[in-house]
């Protein structure tokens, strides 16, 4: 009976250990699982709390020639396009957009409904003696936080490869 009694206990001890080894390897996923959510995002809070600010933040990056902050502002309803696009595809685009984005000077001139909750923001951009009006579309993403959806990169089209040079229009 002794024999069956400590075969038991070894048994509960067993399904003990594995139930605590269990937990512990559950926790750690969960840990891992919410580390990588961090470090995929930086840590940093992505989009802006207002679409003007959004366009205004992302012009500011493009124009230092920061592609990492512009993927801070570059995104969809779903949150920064960053956590969602192919990393080589979202570089060449920002690089692009950056170039037809680089200014002298940022002036806001208006904010507006857009289609399907929307906003569209209204830029003037100067680059040497061009003068350029472009609108910036946003949208609301996760967390109420806005991000420049698109833009109408024709109204820049002569920024980008140009010192800024030609007669304005």
């Amino acid at each position: 009976m002794h024999a069956l009694w400590s075969s038991l206990g070894r048994s509960s001890n067993h399904v003990e250990n594995f139930i605590v080894s269990f937990r512990k390897v559950a926790g750690l996923l969960l840990l891992a699982a919410c580390s990588s959510a961090i470090q995929r995002n930086g840590g940093q809070l992505t989009g802006a709390a207002a679409p003007q600010i959004a366009t205004e933040q992302f012009l500011r990056a493009a124009n230092a020639g920061d592609i990492q902050a512009m993927s801070t502002q570059w995104g969809t309803k779903d949150g920064p396009a960053r956590e969602t696009m192919d990393r080589t595809l979202l570089e060449k685009r920002l690089a692009i957009l950056g170039c037809y984005c680089k200014h002298d000077s940022a002036r806001f001139v208006s904010e507006a409904a857009g289609a399907d909750g929307r906003r569209d923001v209204r830029i003037e951009l100067k680059k040497g003696n061009l003068v350029r009006q472009t609108t910036f579309y946003t949208i609301k993403g996760p967390g109420n936080r806005w991000y420049v959806e698109n833009m109408d990169i024709a109204s820049v089209r002569d920024f980008c490869g140009n010192s800024g040079t030609s007669a304005s229009r």
